[in-house]
Formats: structure tokens, C-alpha cells, sequence
């Protein structure tokens, strides 16, 4: 049985390491001297730079796509998961980092077509596979500091491009989120979801399997309350979370009414926000 605790998951990152910043080194000093000298055209470029709109930034999940070092060497290590790209997400204060083995963030600042991340705290979940370890590290290392910022959004998927004074260069492609997709914030709710599925009727899926599902109810302490509801049928996906068989999850989820539903679709969405707790059957 694996089990997340609820508390610490309701408190974002609430028992946390902090990833160490990068060392600076003899060169990097060099070339803060340097720039100190010639203040005025550091000066007059930082002037031109372009504003940009911290809203884009937060209207998208950034997925990456390509990295590099100064050499032109593709950072393997950032890519332990292909078939879930290393993701960025920011709010108005702060940038999460997940598809890694831990969750990360940290907060960041704009200014002058800069962006700057600061120290980004993790999880300490342990990381066992050494390719997620890695990732883990090598995220850790890349992703701190202040970058040279161009957004492309004038494009069917806005691109995201990060270059790093060390001369590491990221691009990130854009995955609208489901806030931007439904146009709300959405309504923050908690699901039992148990073990088996249920036969259900679908209009476009004949003998279906349905989720089938509760609601639980959280304080802000993070303590289970109240009764939960009744269990019900979900005729629906919930985006986001396929479900294992014999396994009983708690998910946070999202749920966002759909402006304009089809005749025969639902009128809310769901959207997977966080798994919560995960109870395997138990082997004999």
C-alpha cells in the first residue's frame, strides 16, 4: 500500500529541500566586472529590451522540447521521460517544475526580457531509478538563475525559449491549460475513487466501464471531514488520471462547467489535479 499524506500534499511543498544554487565562478565574476564597465551599453540594452506579459506565461503548461549547452550537446539527462517532457508551470509568485522524480518550485521575477528563478525547494520522495535521479539533478542545476526570455506566441503553439548566461538554451512549446481551455478557475473537489469500475450507459461507447466514485471533504488543515457522499457512477472521464485496476485512489481534482456542451456531452469537465492517496491490493 502506498499512501501520500493529505496534509503535506494540501500544504504545496510544505516539508521540502532546497536544490543548491550554482556555484559562481572566477569567469562568471570576470564577466560581472566587465559589465560593470561598460554600464552605459549594458544600460541602453537592458532599456530595449522587450516587456514581457507575465500572463502568457501563466495561461500555459511549457513542455520541453529541446535543450542544449553552450556546445551545442543535447543535455540527455533532462529527458528521462519522453513520454512526459520535463513541465513548467507559473502562477502570478511562483514556477513549478513536474514530470520530474520530486516536484520543485521556487519563485521568479521579470524584468527587461529577464527572467530570474530563485532557490526551488523539492519533495524528498526518493528517487530509486538513477535515470530519475538525474533528471532530478540535472533540473535542479539548469533551472535556477536569470535567463535571456523570448516568447513566441504570435503561433498555433507558443514557444518558450530560456538561454542561461552559461549558454545553455531551452524550449519549451506551449499546452493550453485547463483553466485557459474552460475559461474559469475552476471548482477545487476530492474523489474516492473505487477499485473496480462499474458498467455504465455511454452514448458513444456500448457496454462501458465507468469510474465509480465519492466525494470526500477536506478542512484547510488538511484533515479529512464531514460524511463523505454516496457512491455514484461518473459517466465520464476525468482528464488526466487512467485508472489501474484493483487499485483505489484520492484525487484532487478540477471541475470546470463547459460553456457550450454538445447535446448528448456533460456540461462540467473534470480535470486531474493531484493524486492524494494510492492503496494497492495487497499480495498474498
Amino acid at each position: 500500500m502506498k499512501t501520500i499524506c493529505i496534509a503535506l500534499m494540501l500544504a504545496t511543498l510544505a516539508a521540502c529541500s532546497q536544490v543548491p544554487q550554482p556555484s559562481t565562478s572566477a569567469a562568471t565574476a570576470g564577466d560581472a566586472a566587465s559589465t560593470s564597465a561598460s554600464a552605459p551599453a549594458a544600460q541602453a540594452a537592458t532599456e530595449a529590451a522587450p516587456t514581457v506579459d507575465a500572463t502568457l506565461l501563466t495561461r500555459y503548461h511549457w513542455l520541453l522540447m529541446d535543450a542544449a549547452d553552450k556546445s551545442g550537446r543535447h543535455i540527455d539527462a533532462l529527458f528521462a521521460r519522453p513520454d512526459k517532457p520535463l513541465q513548467l508551470d507559473f502562477d502570478a509568485h511562483a514556477v513549478s517544475v513536474s514530470n520530474t522524480c520530486n516536484r520543485m518550485r521556487g519563485s521568479y521575477s521579470l524584468a527587461n526580457g529577464k527572467l530570474t528563478v530563485g532557490p526551488l525547494a523539492s519533495t524528498l520522495m526518493a528517487c530509486n531509478d538513477p535515470t530519475l535521479a538525474a533528471l532530478d539533478a540535472a533540473a535542479g542545476k539548469v533551472l535556477q538563475g536569470t535567463f535571456t526570455l523570448e516568447l513566441n506566441a504570435n503561433r498555433a503553439q507558443p514557444r518558450l525559449t530560456l538561454a542561461a548566461s552559461n549558454g545553455d538554451a531551452l524550449t519549451f512549446a506551449a499546452e493550453p491549460t485547463a483553466e485557459t481551455r474552460y475559461g474559469s478557475a475552476g471548482e477545487t473537489m476530492f474523489l474516492e475513487v473505487a477499485p473496480e469500475t462499474r458498467p455504465c450507459n455511454h452514448p458513444l461507447r456500448p457496454n462501458a466501464q465507468c469510474l465509480y466514485v465519492r466525494e470526500l471533504h477536506y478542512g484547510a488543515n488538511g484533515i479529512r471531514e464531514g460524511e463523505p457522499g454516496a457512491w455514484e457512477v461518473l459517466g465520464q472521464d476525468i482528464e488526466g488520471y487512467t485508472h489501474e485496476p484493483g487499485v483505489r485512489n484520492v484525487l484532487r481534482v478540477k471541475r470546470y462547467k463547459i460553456a457550450n456542451p454538445p447535446a448528448d456531452g456533460s456540461t462540467v469537465a473534470y480535470v486531474l489535479d493531484m493524486v492524494v492517496e494510492s492503496h494497492a491490493p495487497a499480495h498474498s
